[in-house]
């Protein structure tokens, strides 16, 4: 069976080590030298550089995120066996992790080591897309006479470097598709190397939760569980007609994710931008009306811009100056990129509502970065939520009348108070 060393790179026939330097760090699977469609996740990246630049912090619990009344960035690994999550509120991150160190979050750093990643991958291939300041997908298809190597290779010699050089592991998805890449990322994370084949595909997909599907959170799994789909193989007993049938233009996708098909392609996405708007009282406020409509104008403003130079972005931002002048920043990534008013305003809302209690506030922001073409943007939505994609369609619908009779012939409630 086609074999890799991922410490020294050798490439041999199977076994359990490796015979050039006697590894047992070794990837073995009949498809690992033809595959080529991978996904590369860092693991706990803020948290990694942290720990690098404060070598202190090496074998002890990290947090990264916001105060007390904050919720937590990142965690390592340590804090991560503990249960401590991203998003999960500070207070309860502590409780389950008392001594951990918090980190305050340094998201220029953290931008600048993902410059640096970028610029590795780039060495391998054009074709990369990313996904976040920590993952992105790589296509080597057709790379192998440039590098004298099969991508399998490559992409070991690219987190070797991303060690060596930055001080930063990374876990590896290869297949032959974006989606199954995404999946094998996180078999075995950290340090991980995981390969899905062609061959294994329906086998492998079959026994797993179908909340492996981008976008399948709560509500899409509420959905499903009501149709009695808990797995792919409970997925694969619904005809492409019935399930579109119930759950609309996204039943099409789910049939063809059931079996492992994605056609989607890997695109380089660019650079990273940001559009934001933000706004500052004439006095300090609290009130969660007055402040809830500032998130609807905010976000109605930043989703024209996008429209208008036909551009999309996937990580919400929302920004809070207090009375004291301490900012509070709060970041959310989505499964897609979006342009949607509606969507956007609903993130930013989700962001605001742990630290609304943390004013009264002098200032409020609403961004979205990531930036790149809106071709793929709002393709699925808040995945089976029926009302997300109404919402959409109405607000395209009050885009068009709106650029026929002017701004104010259609203002929603909230963009009142």
């Amino acid at each position: 069976m086609p074999a890799m060393c991922r410490d020294c790179l050798a490439t041999f026939d199977g076994g359990a080590r490796c015979p050039a330097c006697r590894s047992p760090r070794v990837v073995a699977h009949p498809e690992l030298f033809d595959l080529s469609i991978a996904h590369m996740d860092c693991d706990a990246f803020y948290a990694s550089v942290e720990k690098r630049d404060d070598p202190s912090l090496r074998d002890k619990p990290v947090i990264v995120g916001g105060g007390s009344r904050g919720v937590v960035t990142t965690a390592c690994y340590i804090a991560r066996i503990k249960g401590v999550r991203s998003a999960m509120p500070m207070f309860k991150a502590l409780k389950l992790c008392p001594e951990a160190t918090i980190v305050k979050p340094r998201f220029e750093v953290y931008s600048q080591v993902s410059r640096q990643i970028r610029a590795m991958m780039a060495d391998l291939t054009p074709s990369v897309e990313p996904l976040s300041l920590d993952e992105a997908f790589l296509d080597l298809t057709g790379t192998a006479r440039l590098h004298g190597a099969p991508p399998a290779v490559m992409l070991a010699r690219l987190v070797r470097r991303m060690q060596a050089e930055l001080g930063i592991g990374g876990s590896i998805g290869l297949s032959h598709n974006k989606f199954l890449a995404k999946i094998a990322s996180d078999l075995e994370k950290p340090r991980g190397f995981s390969v899905i084949g062609r061959a294994e595909t329906m086998a492998f997909l079959a026994p797993r939760p179908v909340s492996l599907i981008w976008g399948v959170g709560a509500v899409g799994r509420g959905a499903l569980e009501r149709a009695g789909i808990r797995t792919f193989a409970d997925l694969r007993r619904w005809e492409e007609r019935d399930l579109h049938a119930r759950f609309g233009g996204m039943g099409s996708r789910l049939w063809h994710l059931a079996r492992g098909e994605d056609l989607r392609r890997v695109t380089a996405n660019a650079p990273v931008k940001g559009m934001s708007n933000e706004t500052t009282f004439d006095e300090d406020t609290a009130d969660p009306d007055i402040l809830d409509g500032h998130v609807w104008r905010l976000s109605e403003k930043v989703a024209g811009r996008l429209k208008a130079k036909a551009r999309a972005g996937r990580v919400v931002t929302l920004k809070l100056k207090r009375a004291d002048h301490r900012i509070l920043t709060r970041r959310h990534a989505l499964d897609e990129p979006t342009q949607i008013a509606d969507r956007i305003y609903r993130e930013a809302r989700a962001l605001f509502d742990p630290v609304a209690g943390e004013g009264p506030f002098r200032l409020l922001g609403v961004g979205l970065s990531e930036i790149g073409p809106a071709a793929e943007a709002d393709g699925y939505g808040d995945l089976l939520d029926p009302q997300a994609a109404a919402r959409a369609r109405a607000e395209r619908a009050t885009d068009a009348i709106r650029a026929r009779w002017g701004r104010d012939a259609i203002v929603k409630g909230r963009a009142l108070r």
